[in-house]
This record gives C-alpha cells, structure tokens and sequence, in this order.
C-alpha cells in the first residue's frame, strides 16, 4: 500500500513542479500563464468530476436499482460495503454484452458502482464478487478524485503550451530579446502535453494496482479477482464496447482496448499511454499475495 500511495504522490508532484517548469521556460508571464491554464483546466475538469456519476451512467446506458430488481447482486455489494466500513453504494447495471464494471462519484457518500450485464451473466460469483470489490476500493480509495485532480494539472499544462506556443508564433508582447527561442517554445508546447499525459496515465495504473490489492486484501485472497481478469481479458476482446476514450479510464478493463499485449519481456511503448496495466502482470501480483 505504501508503495503504490507513495508512486502517487510522486507523480501527482512531478505533475505539479511541471506546470512551473514549463511557464518558467516558455518565459515572461509564467505566473499569469499558470492561472490562465488552472483556470482553463478545472472549468474543463471540475464539471466532469463534479457531475462524474450521472455521466459516467449516461455513457454506459446504465439504470440504478434496487434490491428488488437484482437481490443477489445488491445484497452482495451491501454485504462488501460492510465489509469495508462504507456507505452503501448506489448500484447499477449497464446493458453491454461485454464483461465489465465502473466505479464513479464524487466519494463514498454518493458513489455509484455498475456492473453490465456481460459481466452478470458470464462471471461465476466469487469472481464477480472480485470485480465489485475492485470497484468499491476505487471509492474508499478516493481514485475518482485523484484521477481528476491528474487530468486537472494535465489540461492546465497542455493549455499553458498552447498558449504559449500561438504567442511564439504570432509574436506575442515583449523585447526580442525577452522572449524565449520561438524553436524552444515550439518544442516544449510539443513535448510537455506528452509527458504530461504520461504521468497521467502512469498514476491512473498505479490506482489499479491499489484498487487490486485493497480488493484481495478485503476478500483475504486475490484469487477471485485474478481469475475473473483473466476470463474478462479473453472475453473482452470479441465483445466490443461503445464507450468514449474519456469514460474508459473508469473500468476494470479497457473497454476499448480489443487486444492487448501480453508480454511482460521488453519495452512496449504503448502500455505508457495506457490507463490500464497489463493484465497479466495484476493477475502475477494478486497471486502473489
């Protein structure tokens, strides 16, 4: 636990210090540039957040019930709030055919956890009991809000570059003298919006790890939930999902991911844009515990 919330504060940090960095090198006005863009970025971000559960419903087409409509999958996830000292959740179901489930709202006090149908009808119920266990930690843990406050700074680094970058081009204010190279301010209006989504998705993988290990240890074991990634990886892939990239991050699996690779050896470039970890390397972690 200390691992992963220590990795998160790094990088939650590291996300910081570069919005400084950056207004410092793209020079004069740094500090005005800095607000603009944290302005820009939780107008963008703060609705999103703040209004998360009933969007993230509205994508998946997703209905809350109640224990009359699904008595086993409501009294299961009541029994793991307890077993979690939380608030009861709101509980939903998404018609999607693909197995999967999400976890949303601003914290526990009025979350929403929702499972599709797929997920229902193809997972024995331990396995299930897994997933939902996930999803629970991902409120105790407040990730919704982590995420958020992740996507904030990285909005207001990307706007800050871009800002910075039409200054450069139309020659924004100032003595010639006191403006930064047009060259580098290209460069880093490039470059700093791509690491900052790095450190993005890299904390949005870090969450997932946690929200592994709180849910193996709530359930004594990670068995369940290792193997339901595994059957969900399988079964993922031949059964596509119609959901935006921006409501993807939010379940247990990539949505929109059809394949993914596999193999631990190497470096793959694509799992650092990836708000996901490979799913073998959860299920070798959640064995291992």
């Amino acid at each position: 636990m200390f691992k992963n919330t220590l990795k998160t504060t790094v990088l939650l940090a590291g996300l910081g210090g570069m919005i400084v960095g950056v207004a410092a090198l793209l020079g004069g006005g740094s500090s005005g540039a800095v607000m603009i863009g944290l302005v820009i970025a939780l107008v963008m971000v703060g609705g999103s957040y703040w209004f998360s559960d009933k969007l993230a419903l509205r994508a998946a087409h997703a209905q809350v019930i109640t224990e009359a409509d699904a008595p086993e999958f409501y009294r299961m996830i009541a029994g793991l709030a307890a077993r979690a000292d939380m608030p009861m959740p709101r509980v939903a179901i998404s018609p999607s055919d693909q197995p999967n489930a999400f976890a949303t709202g601003r914290g526990p006090r009025n979350a929403v956890v929702c499972a599709t149908q797929g997920l229902l009808r193809t997972l024995p119920k331990d396995e299930i009991e897994g997933v939902m266990a996930h999803e629970l930690m991902h409120v105790r843990n407040r990730d919704i809000l982590i995420g958020s406050v992740a996507a904030a700074v990285a909005t207001a680094i990307s706007a800050i570059a871009q800002m910075a970058y039409f200054a450069a081009l139309f020659g924004g204010g100032g003595r010639d003298d006191d403006r930064p190279n047009p060259l580098a301010v290209l460069l880093i209006s490039m470059l700093a919006p791509i690491s900052a989504s790095l450190i993005q998705m890299a904390i949005s993988r870090s969450r997932e790890f946690e929200a592994d290990r709180s849910a193996a240890q709530l359930l004594g074991t990670g068995e369940p939930l290792a193997r339901a990634l595994e059957r969900i990886e399988i079964l993922a892939s031949r059964t596509p999902m119609n959901v935006s990239p921006a409501q993807a991050q939010a379940y247990i699996h990539n949505p929109l991911a059809e394949f993914q690779n596999r193999r631990t050896g190497g470096v793959n470039l694509a799992r650092l844009f990836s708000t996901h970890p490979a799913t073998d390397e959860r299920i070798r972690r959640l064995r291992a515990m």
